[in-house]
């Protein structure tokens, strides 16, 4: 039986029952894509059922305003993502006059959908012969082709394309690709995939030379960088201060609190702290700790720190960024993971 059937036969067996498997909407299947890229399969499941519920068509997509976009993707991070899928969906409306394009050439020109989400698209909702080539496809063929080429680098791009891409030929695309990602995230998985119970395992080259640990190889380009932000929780006769984050940093259009950013951790005991807290809250404000936590992102790591501030004085014409809103409207925005986390431990109970 060849390296396809088995792959194939496999998955009839052991796939996951998934609503965008049930489906040859283009818009669907978009939907799923997108919430699932960087994300796990039972993160993404509310996420996708929420969007869907919310915006059942693309129409309905492209009439919501970005603030509903982001309130509804609050916690899934790459908050890009989330406003490239709004453009996108208005982009489908004025160049496809509403119907989500499902050929492989149309649809890698939408916003935010590159040659893997064009080709799950296209194979899955029209049956186009194009190989999906994802995180768990990757894995597959390395180990059991003995790739040693990096994956992200340009020419190991190249190589597992179109070997690839000659897999798919004389196959039913859709069943397929669908049978190559669900094999490397439930079988063929990162770390300790059970090799002895592998139906692909005498043909493995991974196996074979013990090397299912080290591949496939990556190379490492990402540089960490480490910040502080210290935030400061004004709670008062049911209002909240509160600020939005601007274009060009983390979270931008998001919304938190008031911040004093510094360049390393400080403490209360920290003189220079203390005089800017004055500068933008007055001689006579009173703050207390309330929360340390580690904010680990794919290029930052933030420590935050929050703060309850009390007897405070805000020159709102001077700040001009920070606002004054009732609780329940702050709520209703969307906010930071770390924000909505601090929301529920020490605010809404």
């Amino acid at each position: 039986m060849s390296f396809q059937q088995e792959i194939v036969k496999w998955y009839k067996i052991n796939k996951r029952s998934l609503p965008w498997r049930d489906t040859t909407d283009a818009y669907v299947i978009w939907l799923s894509e997108i919430i699932l890229q960087q994300t796990r399969v039972e993160q993404g499941l509310p996420y996708f059922n929420k969007f869907l519920e919310n915006f059942p068509t693309v129409s309905d997509f492209a009439s919501a305003s970005e603030v509903q976009v982001l309130k509804l993707w609050q916690g899934l991070g790459y908050y890009s993502r989330g406003r490239n899928m709004l453009f996108t969906a208005k982009q489908v409306m004025d160049e496809h006059n509403g119907v989500f394009p499902i050929r492989y050439e149309q649809l890698v020109k939408l916003k935010g959908v590159g040659d893997y989400t064009a080709a799950a698209i296209s194979s899955f909702s029209n049956n186009e012969a194009r190989a999906v080539l994802d995180g768990n496809v990757f894995r597959v063929l390395a180990r059991y082709f003995g790739i040693e080429e990096p994956i992200n680098s340009t020419q190991g791009k190249k190589t597992f394309a179109v070997l690839a891409q000659s897999l798919i030929e004389g196959q039913e695309p859709s069943l397929y690709n669908q049978a190559m990602m669900e094999f490397g995230a439930l079988q063929c998985k990162p770390k300790s995939p059970d090799c002895q119970i592998c139906p692909l395992q005498l043909g493995c080259y991974a196996l074979q030379h013990k090397k299912v640990a080290v591949l496939p190889v990556k190379l490492k380009t990402v540089k960490v960088k480490e910040r502080w932000f210290n935030y400061f929780v004004a709670l008062k006769d049911g209002h909240i201060l509160s600020k939005e984050r601007k274009a060009g940093d983390v979270w931008q259009h998001l919304y938190d609190f008031p911040l004093i950013e510094t360049p390393q951790a400080v403490s209360l005991g920290d003189e220079s702290f203390c005089q800017e807290i004055e500068n933008q809250f007055g001689k006579d404000a009173k703050i207390s700790l309330l929360m340390q936590k580690k904010h680990v992102l794919t290029h930052q790591i933030i420590y935050v720190q929050f703060f309850a501030l009390d007897n405070y004085i805000v020159n709102f014409k001077l700040h001009t960024e920070i606002k004054s809103v009732l609780l329940e409207e702050f709520e209703a925005l969307p906010h930071p993971k770390v924000i909505s986390e601090f929301m529920e431990l020490y605010v809404r109970n």
